[in-house]
């Protein structure tokens, strides 16, 4: 019988905890700064570190990324300029990369195999959500941390991710789990040496984005973390580390991640969870119109492509409910999950046939069965792993379109 996916199982971790925590109401001990007002949502910073977010569906920060896209295009031709480059510039490729948990083995192999077959292109933006936000860092500084990737989905397991809290824990906290371990992973990878390096990528042109979900406001955030890493101030490195793990912190398995903002000197806190609470993976808002700030700065042909990475199957996935409610209601909220993945794709995909990007999926095949003992179990990586290393080592991973799309649709405007 084919085992659990990951996402019923932190479904099912997350029901239970609930359940524990509404018989056990009133018991928690945990405190936090305010809240930031509803009024004063779109003023809420970060103090000292700039203008480094994007909250989906606020338009004067739609406007801001809009101009970071064109500031960036400036770097660009700035620094192909620098290097004797005439003419055209060179294709903008956009590399997304999903959420799924241990399913982001098969995100690092293809990374790993399509540098091997030798023609992986240098990105232009690269997104990450979940998961993907702990891969994207590494997949935009490029092939030297190919080594990096495949060590950490090749060799970690649970023990390197989360330590289970007991059940006085459970029931006075905030999560049925204790993500720290991630956080320290994180920072044996991440240092100020390696923002060094993306922030010589920012000055050149390219873009690093990933994303949370801010849950007070019930609204996805977009950090620039390329832009972030240009600041020497040592708030950034840590903030640079504390969004990698709030983008992957499932609610109610991990704990939130808290954030300290300002609004007219008062202090405020927010609290982020997983970037897949709100969108599965994302490459730019579809509201976002990249070809008139082009042709603001006299670019009127540039070739677009679009890589989507997705950390998942994308076929349902059979298996008998028991009876009981719990089953049922992590079997039903694991299908919303899925769905919602798929209903991501096919908004990029519109989004980009709109914009005249070439759009190109890689998912999990559905051939790939191998055993599924637990979250993070070190051999499953290893094998699926190694089914994205051959996809991509052997050259034809992309689809043009999600799953069932009609061939009719292409050409929508």
């Amino acid at each position: 019988m084919k085992s659990k996916t990951s996402a019923t199982r932190a479904t099912s971790a997350v029901l239970i905890g609930l359940v524990v925590l509404l018989v056990a109401a009133g018991c928690s001990t945990l405190t936090r700064k305010p809240a930031v007002p509803e009024t004063l949502q779109n003023q809420a910073q970060i103090p000292g570190l700039g203008k480094i977010r994007y909250r989906i569906g606020n338009r004067e920060d739609l406007a801001e990324m809009a101009r970071e896209g064109m500031e960036s295009i400036k770097r660009e031709q700035a620094y192909f300029a620098s290097q004797g480059h005439t003419g055209p510039l060179p294709p903008a490729v956009f590399l997304a990369i999903s959420g799924g948990g241990d399913n982001g083995a098969f995100g690092a192999g293809l990374l790993n195999g399509w540098t091997a077959a030798g023609n992986r292109p240098t990105f232009k933006l690269v997104t990450g959500v979940s998961t993907g936000a702990l891969t994207a860092p590494f997949a935009f500084a490029g092939p030297a941390y190919d080594h990096t990737l495949k060590e950490v989905y090749t060799t970690i397991s649970a023990k390197d991710i989360a330590t289970p809290r007991d059940l006085v824990s459970v029931l006075t906290g905030d999560a049925m789990a204790d993500n720290a371990p991630l956080g320290r992973l994180v920072a044996r990878y991440v240092d100020r040496t390696f923002l060094d390096t993306i922030a010589a990528e920012y000055a050149k042109g390219r873009l690093l984005l990933v994303g949370t979900t801010d849950l007070d406001a019930r609204r996805g955030i977009i950090w620039n973390l390329s832009k972030l890493a240009t600041n020497r101030d040592p708030k950034a490195l840590e903030l640079f580390r504390t969004l990698m793990v709030a983008s992957a912190a499932i609610p109610g398995a991990f704990p939130p991640t808290m954030i300290d903002v300002e609004v007219n000197g008062h202090a405020y806190q927010e609290m982020h969870v997983d970037g897949g609470a709100t969108a599965q993976v994302f490459v730019y808002p579809p509201s976002l119109d990249i070809r008139s700030g082009a042709r603001k700065l006299g670019i009127q042909q540039r070739e677009r492509r679009a890589y989507v990475i997705r950390n998942s199957r994308l076929d349902p996935e059979w298996s008998q409910v028991e009876r009981s409610t719990l089953t049922i209601a992590g079997r039903a909220i694991s299908s919303l999950i899925q769905t919602q993945g798929i209903g991501d794709l096919y908004r990029i995909y519109l989004t980009t046939q709109r914009d005249g990007v070439d759009y190109n999926l890689a998912y999990i095949p559905d051939t790939f069965n191998a055993p599924h003992k637990a979250d993070f179990d070190t051999e499953f990586m290893r094998q699926l792993y190694a089914v994205g290393y051959d996809l991509a080592a052997k050259g034809n991973p992309w689809k043009k379109t999600p799953p069932d799309f009609s061939a009719d649709t292409k050409g929508v405007k």
